[in-house]
This record gives structure tokens, sequence and C-alpha cells, in this order.
């Protein structure tokens, strides 16, 4: 496919990275000539520098050939303009990222209006995200994701701690017919390998077919934890904070937000009628001590900075606050995160580049798709046999870290695979990956087998 992206920023080099090992033909347009150059000489794409809301330069690239324009520079009306722009000269889908609050209730209008296909918006995303495991407890819905006669079935390990201790290895004789595909440990998803072990506090993902899943779920399920949410509160009122908090709030959740931006404060008092707004510092500990920090049930951090936020997650989890989430965006503080033992963190810009990535594989390929706590991604393909991953047994694929083939439906059979299953044509294929592993998989998915395995 040819795809072209206006905008060289965080969201616009994210999907060039992963879209280009699917060998699509990538072009970036933006008016930095620093940025382009610098393009140019790392990746295998056509860069071209200048504004892209000139109608002139969208005419020169014939974007009418294009399948699919993305608008990601730093504003949303550019965005928007932009990306009309692009349908109008005859682009067939075009996709545009709108963060702004005022535009939230009207994104519809816009997009009709406009003619913009799909808008992205990642704070809403991670609020989306943040919301389903504090309110709901579970990341898929209640607890369960099914998909044909295949289910995966979500518990804590509390529910079975006699399995506490027990080796990937092993875990098959406990749960036969069964494979365990992610772990949900210290705020990080992982993918288990053999010498993994279960340990206390995690979250357990399994897949099997959907009966012994459901025979499963009735002995392991939660049901109705969400009731006992009462009071959260919100360090940093971003974009992300204005969000949550008027979901919760709606909800019926008492919530606090501590902004240090006395503008800031006024702006949200006048878009939260049932949020109670402080202005201070959210580092201070005296403060949120006095604004009752010990009797929360719930802390998001969600300030501009990876570092504060992290920071603070840390403190309210020595404060015992039963559930502490963390916005981070930088990749590279990942290990870090499973040390702290905060329960959840979240890249905004993970769950933005999967969104539009999914919405531009569209359903031809990916049949469908739940995310997990925001930054894994359990999803049913349709195996075609160009893709790299046909007839060659799974333990010879040399999978990333954070992909697993979790099952196959291969006509009316269900096949939870082994390291010697070969995937067939025409298998439906349900896959977990992390979010952070998309580029990877990306080129398992695509139709050159010698490329994606030379470079292994």
């Amino acid at each position: 496919m040819k795809i072209a992206i206006a905008g060289a920023g965080k969201l616009g080099l994210k999907i060039a990275e992963s879209l280009l090992v699917g060998n699509h033909s990538i072009t970036i347009i933006d008016k930095n000539e620093e940025v382009t150059r610098k393009l140019n000489s790392h990746m295998d794409i056509l860069t071209v520098t200048a504004n892209a809301k000139q109608i002139s330069i969208l005419q020169e690239l014939n974007i009418q050939t294009y399948d699919y324009f993305l608008a990601a520079t730093d504003r949303d009306e550019k965005n928007i303009v932009i990306a009309s722009f692009a349908k109008k000269l005859g682009c067939p889908k075009v996709i545009a990222r709108v963060r702004d609050p005022e535009h939230m209730n009207q994104l519809d209008f816009i997009k009709e209006t406009m003619e913009i296909d799909y808008i992205v918006n990642p704070d809403l995303a991670i609020t989306v995200e943040i919301y389903k495991y504090l309110v709901e407890k579970y990341t898929l819905s209640n607890g369960i994701f099914s998909s044909g006669k295949v289910s995966l079935l979500e518990f804590p390990v509390k529910k079975m701690p006699d399995i506490i201790g027990t080796s990937m290895a092993d875990i098959g004789k406990i749960f036969p017919g069964m494979l365990m595909v992610g772990i949900s440990r210290s705020g990080k998803v992982i993918v288990p390998h053999g010498d993994t072990t279960i340990q206390k506090g995690d979250g357990l993902y399994i897949i099997g077919e959907r009966q012994p899943i459901q025979k499963l779920a009735s002995k392991v399920h939660e049901k109705g934890k969400y009731t006992n949410l009462q009071k959260v509160m919100i360090l940093g009122g971003g974009k992300t904070g204005l969000y949550l908090a008027k979901k919760l709030s709606d909800f019926g959740i008492s919530v606090k937000i501590i902004e240090r931006d006395k503008s800031r404060c006024h702006y949200l008092s006048t878009h939260l009628a049932d949020v109670m707004i402080l202005h201070g510092d959210a580092t201070d500990i005296n403060l949120l001590e006095e604004e009752n920090l010990n009797d929360m049930d719930a802390v998001v951090t969600a300030t501009g900075f990876d570092e504060e936020n992290l920071l603070l997650a840390l403190m309210a989890k020595q404060h015992n606050i039963e559930d502490v989430i963390a916005k981070v965006s930088r990749e590279s503080y990942v290990s870090l995160i499973e040390k702290m033992g905060i329960d959840m963190a979240l890249n905004p810009l993970n769950i933005t580049s999967a969104s539009i990535l999914r919405f531009i594989q569209g359903s031809k390929r990916v049949l469908s798709s739940q995310l997990i706590q925001g930054q894994a991604e359990i999803m049913e393909i349709i195996a075609v046999k160009q893709m790299a991953l046909i007839g060659i047994p799974i333990k010879n694929l040399k999978l990333p870290e954070g992909v697993i083939i979790a099952a196959i439906h291969r006509g009316m059979q269900v096949i939870i695979p082994t390291g010697e299953t070969k995937i067939q044509e025409d298998d439906k294929v349900i896959i977990l990956c992390l979010l952070s592993e998309l580029p990877d998989l990306e080129k398992l998915l695509s139709n050159n087998k010698i490329g994606f395995l030379s470079r292994r």
C-alpha cells in the first residue's frame, strides 16, 4: 500500500516504522528540513520538505494514488484541514489526530463535514484503558474475550494460589489443552516463556476452547468488584486527567485532581461539575496527605513528565494505595516499571499507533482485536499464502519475545499450538503481541518470507 504521513513527530514516525517492515511505500511530509534529511539517511522512505497544508504539495504527490493519508502534525485544526484536503483530492482513506477536548463532543460532525474517515485521540484512548481497569477491573469485557470457539480468560492468581511458583513448563499439566499467553506483573504485561514462573500478585491470561475456559471461569472469575471503587486522586490536570475525571465522575466516583497550573485549574473547574480541583504541586507530599491520600482507592499519575509520574506512582504505592496507575511515554522506562510495583503503566503512543495500524490493516486481515491493559493486543488474523509464518514450525519462526501464537482455528478444529505446529493457508490465527512489538509482528504478517527470516 502507499501511505502518506504529514508530520514527523513521535506518532508519525512510529506509524512509519511499523508499516515500513510490512513492505508498504511510505511518504513523510514535514516542513523541518533537518528532520527530513535525517529520516532520509535512516529509513527507506520518501520525504518531502514542505507544509502539507499547501494543496499544491498534495497535488504534486498525486495524493489520489495513495491508499491512506495520516495527518499527525502538532496542531488539531491543521490536521483536520490537511486530512480534508487529501480526501477532496482523491485519497480514499484519511486519518487525523485530534486532541483538544473542545472537539470531543463534535467528532462525528467533524468527520462527516470534513469527510475524515478516522480520528484518533491519544489522551482519550489511554483514558478508556485506565477506566476499564479501575471501574471494570478487567481489561477484557467481563474478564473473557471470545473469538469463534476460542476464549481468553483473565483472572488474578490469588483465585488459584496453589499455582504460585509453577513454571510455564509445568502449567500445561494443571490446565490441559490451554495455554498461558500473558501475565500482568507489577504494572507490566509480559509474554511468558518456558522458564517463567507464576508469582504472587500476578494477573493471568489463559486461552483455550470456549467450554473448558467457561468452566475455569466459573471457579476463578470475580464479579462486581468495581463497586468497591469510591475515591480516586488524579495527579495532573492535563487532557488525560480531564477525560478520566469526567468518566469516573459520571460513574459516581468521588474524584480529586491536583494541578499546579492555576489557569488550568480554572479551566478544569469550568468543565468538570462534580470534581474537586486543587491548585498545588503534586510532588508536595504534605499537600497530598492533607487531601487524604491514604483514603484513596486509586491514584493515577498523569502529569506531563514521565519521571514525575513514576516517582509519584511509587510514592502512592508506598502509601498502600490499592490501585496505582502511571502514564509513561518512554519505552526505556519499561524495565524500571516492573521493579517499582505499580499496578499499571500505560504508553499513549503505543495505544494510539495500535489503533491506527488496525484501521489501516482493515478487516480483511485482522478479524478481531482487543487491547490488554493498554499494553498488549490479542488479535485474530487470516493466514494467507504469502505470509512469513506459513508452513514453518512455530519453534523455528524465531518469534520476538513479546509475541506468542495463542490458538488456531482450522476449519471446525481448534488447535492450541506447540513448537511443532505449522500454520497453514486460511488458518485463523490468534496472536498476542505487546504493543511495543507491533513492528516485529508486521514482519511476521508481511507478504515477504525471505525478508522476515533474513532479518532474524
